[in-house]
């Protein structure tokens, strides 16, 4: 099979993530292990965690500002709300569980004393000629804060309806939300759109 680079678009994100995904698993298949094995398992463990750290990021901000964006659309619809902004914050980037496998090995010597060790390693999952960590489970970010900034977000009325409409679809305490006023320049912003 030969490549045609010219069709690669370089521009999109996804593409960088599949081919900075195969470069670890090139790492993790190139790391040298010692005669136990621990040592290289514990290093491509160590890669494998930094790039699903690294891609929870990115994930988190696309769904970040996705979420952001319904929720302005939403609550633009309550009454008197008008024109509304919204800003979320994220506890974390949520979490990828990845499936280990576990061995327990228990030796005992000679004066009856039973040793255990306890060893993990990731499991992973074939597609074609590529090995993936599998994940068992994915834990989606915890929303830490919201902020509305609404035009009828001087109206204590509308601030209320805002307020529980955001408390039923967030398990947030009504102090993690801030609702406030749309300034004039940001409303005429909106119009010229």
């Amino acid at each position: 099979m030969k490549w045609d680079w010219k069709k690669l678009n370089l521009k999109d994100k996804n593409t960088w993530l599949i081919l900075g995904i195969f470069g670890v698993l090139l790492l993790v298949i190139a790391l040298p292990a010692d005669q136990t094995g621990k040592k290289g398992s514990e290093a491509a463990q160590t890669v494998v965690e930094e790039t699903t750290q690294q891609t929870g990021q990115e994930r988190a901000d696309d769904a970040t500002a996705a979420l952001e964006k319904r929720l302005e659309e939403t609550l633009s619809l309550i009454d008197g709300a008008g024109k509304v902004r919204v800003m979320i914050t994220l506890k974390d980037t949520g979490e990828k569980v990845v499936e280990k496998d576990v061995t327990r090995r228990t030796d005992t010597d000679t004066g009856g004393n039973e040793n255990s060790d306890l060893s993990q390693s990731s499991v992973y999952e074939k597609d074609g000629s590529t090995e993936t960590p599998y994940v068992s489970n994915e834990m989606t970010p915890q929303v830490e804060g919201v902020l509305v900034v609404a035009q009828g977000g001087g109206n204590s009325l509308v601030k209320q309806n805002i307020l529980q409409s955001v408390m039923a679809l967030f398990p947030l305490e009504a102090h993690k939300i801030t609702i406030v006023k749309m300034s004039m320049q940001e409303v005429s912003d909106h119009e010229n759109f």
